[in-house]
């Protein structure tokens, strides 16, 4: 037997890299029998003489959407133009990371394209990210992003049309993905990354995932939502098992009011919220 870990999957053709060859490999029909499913990502035992996957190693942590598994850094690629920003994306990857235990790190793109009271508005909003504990950095930070994964595998993700791809063809221009220009009549971006795949970068791995748009906090209760959202942790309400919702005497609600705590944040754990409460209810329906 020999370990490796999956770099790249195509229908049932999986990629393993065991550091010493790479080898093209199919996993055991047991897998389907125990209803799991190796991932990229995934350490494996694999048969290097029939070239299947015998067994699945235990995982550190995944991600559901994109599908992959043990992960240090996740950069999530957000522009901030063409496709227009998205807030709300953006705090539901930062929550969802947080509470994958991975490293969040935001990378935002297309500054090129902002007018100057933009670029002055974008400042501010760095600023607040960075106040709450979060690295900002954008696509032109090609120095500062190798030296972030050296070592590391690190997956991109966020809005399709972001610009995921053409940050890896800067970052390695041997890699010469596929990049396509965003719909204008839908404001969004056309998927050109159409399987999860892992590029040695800078002594380092990054995953580039086919773009997506929807994400939901499955399997996830009211207080993990609460604590992926680093800067509520600040505050400690007077009484036990406060949502920072209707609660009178909240010190969340009243760090919003004061203008501690970002009012898009707020409003977007609010959101949050509700499908938290909305998936359990349909759990236990």
């Amino acid at each position: 037997m020999k370990k490796g870990r999956i770099i790249k999957i195509i229908s049932n053709q999986y990629t393993v890299d065991t550091g010493e060859q790479i080898i093209e490999c199919l996993p055991r029909g047991k897998f389907r029998n125990q209803k799991i499913s190796p991932i990229v990502g995934d350490y494996v035992e694999i048969n290097p003489e029939e070239k299947v996957i015998e067994k699945i190693l235990e995982r550190k942590n995944y991600l559901d959407r994109p599908v992959v598994a043990n992960i240090d850094i996740a950069l999530i690629v957000t522009s901030l133009k063409k496709p227009d920003l998205s807030l709300t994306l953006l705090d539901k990857l930062l929550s969802i990371v947080k509470i994958k235990n991975i490293e969040p790190v935001i990378c935002f793109t297309k500054l090129d394209l902002l007018s100057k009271e933009e670029k002055k508005n974008y400042l501010v909003l760095k600023k607040e990210y960075e106040q709450i504990g979060y690295q900002v950095l954008t696509n032109q930070d090609l120095r500062k992003i190798k030296k972030l994964i050296k070592g590391k595998i690190a997956v991109v993700t966020g809005q399709t049309g972001a610009g995921k791809s053409s940050l890896l063809n800067r970052l390695d221009q041997s890699l010469n993905l596929e990049t396509n220009p965003i719909s204008e009549a839908l404001n969004r971006g056309v998927h050109t990354t159409r399987y999860a795949a892992f590029y040695k970068i800078a002594q380092g791995y990054i995953v580039d995932t086919p773009g997506f748009s929807a994400l939901d906090f499955a399997n996830i209760t009211p207080e993990i939502l609460q604590s992926s959202f680093l800067e509520f942790n600040r505050y400690r309400c007077g009484f036990t098992n406060c949502t920072h919702d209707k609660e009178n005497k909240c010190l969340v609600k009243e760090a919003v009011n004061n203008g501690k705590i970002m009012m898009t944040r707020y409003q977007n754990y609010l959101k949050f919220l509700g499908e938290v409460y909305e998936n359990n209810r349909k759990l236990f329906k």
